[in-house]
C-alpha cells in the first residue's frame, strides 16, 4: 500500500534529518528513491506543517532548526456496532462481523 511506503520514507527522512547525515538533496533523493523535485515537495509539506527543517550548505544536509520529534503510527482495531454507525466507508460481511473501513483508491 502507498501509505505504508509514504510512512516509511517520512521516517526515513526524519532518522536523516536528525541525525545530520542527508547529504546534498541530490543524494537524499536518490537514497529515498524519489525525484528530487518530488524530495523539495515532501520537504515543504513538513514545513507548511510546522516542521523546523532547513538546509545547510556548508555541511551539506538538513537539519532541524529546533529539537523536533516526529511520530506517525496506524492503528487498526475491529469496530463494534455503535461506532461502526459514525463511520461513512466499510461494510458489513455479516451481522456479527464489520471489517475495518477500507481505502478508497
Amino acid at each position: 500500500m502507498k501509505i505504508f511506503e509514504y510512512i516509511d520514507r517520512i521516517n526515513l527522512l526524519h532518522k536523516l534529518i536528525k541525525e545530520r547525515r542527508t547529504g546534498t538533496p541530490k543524494v537524499l533523493a536518490r537514497r529515498m528513491t524519489l525525484s528530487k523535485s518530488r524530495l523539495f515537495r515532501v520537504i515543504e509539506d513538513l514545513k507548511l506543517k510546522g516542521v523546523p527543517i532547513a538546509y545547510s550548505r556548508q555541511s551539506q544536509t538538513y537539519y532541524y532548526t529546533n529539537n523536533y520529534k516526529m511520530n506517525i503510527n496506524l492503528e487498526f482495531m475491529p469496530l463494534d456496532n455503535e461506532d461502526a454507525k459514525e463511520i461513512n466507508g466499510g461494510y458489513w460481511i455479516s451481522n456479527k462481523n464489520l471489517l475495518n473501513a477500507f481505502f478508497v483508491h
